[in-house]
């Protein structure tokens, strides 16, 4: 039944090595996930030209920002999922399951509903441009259809890491990149769909990852799935409780990196396009931070519901070495390569002249967001949804986009990456005093449940 999937059992070993282990293949899922985007863009640019484009990149905003919710959510299920796998309770663990795939589902088909129809009024909202509206409104339009599939395949993803197993998911996502990246361009171009041929591809490349996990998770990693049939009061309680907050927090995020766009484009086009390539290279190197960040929930998650308390501090020393270790390479190597990077994308001097400013003068601070993702998933694991809510609406909205304003404002573009490699610095010094001082381990998610079973 179980077939050859690896699970680890995070409750007993080294830390260090099955941290490698278990986060390597979670890595290697983030870059296919980022090399999706742009493996779309580049045909879409390519073969369709500018305005195509650009309605790729605005639409691809608004499905960010519901991905983003919907990551969250995920998130919720990882935490209780993998307590549960650490607490040794297989029933527990169906029910929840259960209730995840019910709610989350629900509200999966709900956003498709209505983001179908109210697609054309979001991007009018936004200011999208006159010419490219009708490209972009068809684009949203399609992928709101294919959003069960996009949400279905993640989830998947996250059930297997909360069991253990980080190497399967790389494979579903594995199978929507290669598909993406071939049918791509026959639906754009020899089938002659235009961008529509884009954004089914999409959708059809999804669909059959979310089809191939499922049939996968299912006969294969022996996940107890069951026929949906509605919740137990005490779980949708368990999963508003823990979801809404983790939703609230991307949908926090991502709003602050709209925020921040905002302060960037007062400084003209050459500003804005070298931001823009050194947001590309920001998604790369911020890659490990979400990795470990994801990997420690996983892991600190099962030791919390087997209440091994000390392996829990462990986790988090490895994780804090792994991510500065990482992180400090990584600084380093941009540092060196900035104008080259950066020209990777883009070939106006002045432009690649402002994107290696910035990535040289943000590079050697990355290691404090890598410390911030680290714990904020080590109380994450336990259950601090709401607070890791209020810690990153602190970050973005009370740190990174007021200093980046003010520093703009004194300093012009140059300003930017002071501001934000300020917050980089703030935000984890609050963090680590949260992890050392909050009341995060009080926190207990399984015990409410056994209550209400009593």
């Amino acid at each position: 039944m179980h077939g050859k999937t690896t699970q680890y059992d995070f409750t007993e070993g080294s830390i260090m090595k099955k941290m490698i282990l278990f986060s390597s293949p979670i890595f290697l899922t983030n870059m296919l996930q980022s090399s999706y985007q742009i493996i779309d863009s580049l045909w879409v640019g390519n073969l369709l030209g500018a305005n195509a484009l650009g309605a790729i990149a605005i639409s691809g905003t608004v499905v960010f920002t519901i991905l983003s919710f919907i990551i969250g959510l995920n998130t919720a299920a990882l935490t209780v999922l993998s307590q549960q796998k650490g607490a040794d309770d297989p029933e527990g663990l169906k029910d929840s399951l259960n209730a995840f795939v019910v709610v989350l589902g629900s509200l999966t088909i709900a956003l498709g509903l209505t983001g179908f129809f109210l697609s054309g009024t979001i991007l009018r909202w936004m200011g999208t441009p006159g010419d490219i509206l009708p490209l972009a409104t068809t684009y949203l339009q399609i992928n709101f259809i294919g959003i069960v599939f996009l949400f279905g395949y993640n989830f998947i993803g996250t059930v297997l890491r909360a069991l253990g197993d980080s190497k399967t998911p790389v494979r579903f996502v594995l199978v929507a990149v290669i598909l993406n990246t071939v049918l791509t361009p026959v639906f754009i171009h020899f089938l002659g769909l235009g961008i529509a041929g884009a954004a089914y591809s999409t959708i059809l490349s999804q669909g059959t990852a979310f089809f191939y996990g499922l049939l996968f998770s299912i006969w294969k990693a022996g996940v107890p799935f069951s026929r949906p049939r509605f919740p137990e009061m005490k779980f949708l309680k368990m999963i508003f409780k823990l979801g809404l907050p983790s939703g609230m927090s991307m949908m926090v995020i991502s709003g602050g990196v709209l925020a921040i766009m905002t302060v960037v484009t007062r400084f003209g086009e050459d500003v804005v396009a070298g931001f823009g390539a050194a947001q590309r290279l920001d998604m790369l190197i911020m890659l490990p931070a979400f990795t470990l960040g994801a990997a420690v929930n996983s892991m600190a998650g099962q030791n919390i519901g087997a209440r091994l308390w000390e392996r829990v501090s462990d986790i988090t020393k490895s994780g804090m070495v792994l991510i500065v270790i990482v992180s400090t390479s990584i600084g380093a190597l941009v540092f060196l390569n900035a104008e080259f990077l950066v020209s990777l994308f883009v070939d106006d001097p002045d432009t690649i002249a402002f994107g290696s400013y910035y990535v040289k003068t943000i590079a050697f601070f990355y290691p404090f967001l890598g410390i911030n993702f680290v714990l904020n998933g080590i109380v994450r694991a336990a259950g601090a949804m709401f607070q890791v809510f209020v810690l990153n609406t602190i970050s973005f909205w009370i740190l990174r986009y007021p200093l980046t304003f003010y520093f703009a404002s004194q300093y012009g573009e140059n300003g930017i990456p002071i501001g934000m490699a300020a917050s980089f610095v703030i935000s984890s010094l609050i963090a680590v005093g949260y992890y050392r001082f909050g009341r995060w381990h009080e926190i207990k998610i399984l015990e409410e449940e056994e209550k209400a079973n009593q």
